[in-house]
């Protein structure tokens, strides 16, 4: 016959049987939370993926040289064009920078290609870096000229920040501007005042009426084209011949 437990040991049992659920129903959240902030961290990489890589859509852009929202390289007589619209912040922008800034400043050189860069506002929903960047840029641009504002152009790329920040002040905008050439003077005011944030805001229309819908967006002569850095370089040197 077996002995009836004592109310000590029903309580322990119990006990242990309480902690055994918790800690299954900790195990369970757990597990549970993870799941969804992976499926949110795969569909944000997905989504922005899409949007930053996307090809083959309807963009009609003006020739290189005929925006007023962009720096070219260049001669203006030159038998091919490249467009690219960009985001300062945008990562894909500086992988592409990264890998054909100096391809295409040699076919710049050489006469070859017309290049212009398009910057414009398309990561605001990440927060303000984007917006002030371009500011910057369209103060050089202004202040500085289409050479001091390329350099400018290319400290950004080569100082660009994670898009989980932290992003640059604008003093340190300021700072890359005077290290690309410009005086400080001449662009301290509008680069901490954002002064050209109506440029910005005029430049991301001209983008969006275009049809361009992500970063970066690149044209050869007028028709879009798309893949890695070097797929695109290729693409561009095999119609330069």
């Amino acid at each position: 016959m077996a002995k009836k437990p004592s109310q000590q040991e029903r309580s322990q049992r119990a006990a242990a049987a309480l902690g055994d659920q918790k800690r299954a129903e900790r195990r369970r959240t757990i597990r549970s939370i993870t799941l969804v902030v992976f499926a949110l961290v795969v569909v944000v990489g997905i989504a922005f993926g899409v949007q930053s890589l996307r090809g083959g859509g309807e963009v009609t852009a003006s020739p290189a040289g005929q925006s007023e929202y962009g720096v070219t390289i260049g001669e203006e007589d030159a038998p091919h064009q490249v467009v690219i619209y960009e985001d300062f912040l945008c990562p894909f922008c500086g992988q592409l920078e990264a890998g054909t800034g100096e391809e295409l400043q040699q076919l710049a050189d050489d006469g070859s290609v017309l290049v212009e860069y398009r910057p414009f506002n398309l990561l605001s929903r990440i927060g303000d870096y984007s917006e002030r960047a371009t500011s910057a840029f369209a103060v050089v641009l202004e202040e500085s000229g289409p050479e001091t504002a390329k350099e400018f152009h290319d400290l950004l790329y080569a100082n660009q920040p994670s898009e989980e920040g932290p992003f640059p002040d604008n003093q340190a905008l300021l700072d890359l501007a005077v290290e690309a050439g410009a005086e400080e003077s001449a662009v301290s005011d509008g680069i901490l005042g954002e002064s050209m944030v109506d440029w910005v805001e005029a430049a991301t229309t001209a983008a969006q009426d275009a049809g361009v819908q992500g970063t970066p967006t690149v044209l050869l002569d007028g028709e879009q084209i798309s893949g890695d850095p070097e797929q695109i370089l290729d693409q561009i040197n095999e119609t330069v011949g």
